[in-house]
């Protein structure tokens, strides 16, 4: 895997993974910024819960959980010191579906945490308390 980061202006760069695609990030005003993209350290966070969305999703599709809509709230505390790492990252999945078993979104939550999310997976190893938790959301289909 390949990525390339380059500086654009003030607090900006433009980071370009090696599949091609492309991605601003960029730091606050007080800080030479202008505001324009996520901070760097919220792409990390934005990353980790992305490797971890994936897994439980596909991991419930493989199950033929009939899954309408998926996604993970992140919640992160870093360290008042420099450097600044995170200290903690809170993990709620939100998946809403038609009968869904608690039972097949609870083994996709764990095992993205203890097998699959490579990012988390790190994260954890290098001294990040990682908390999961999930909900499930019964989906309703409104008058059409």
């Amino acid at each position: 895997m390949q990525a390339t980061v380059k500086w654009v202006d003030g607090a900006m760069f433009a980071g370009e993974s090696g599949s091609g695609h492309t991605v601003v990030m960029d730091g606050p005003q007080d800080l030479g910024g202008r505001n324009m993209g996520p901070r760097p350290m919220e792409m990390l966070l934005l990353g980790t819960g992305g490797c971890a969305v994936y897994d439980v999703l596909a991991m419930l599709k493989k199950s033929r959980q009939q899954v309408v809509d998926c996604r993970v709230e992140l919640t992160a505390e870093r360290a008042d010191a420099v450097p600044a790492v995170f200290t903690g990252i809170g993990m709620h999945f939100v998946v809403t579906g038609v009968n869904l078993k608690e039972s097949q979104v609870k083994r996709a939550v764990e095992l993205s945490a203890q097998k699959y999310c490579s990012a988390s997976i790190m994260l954890g190893a290098a001294g990040v308390a990682i908390r999961h938790s999930y909900e499930l959301v019964e989906f309703r289909a409104g008058p059409k």
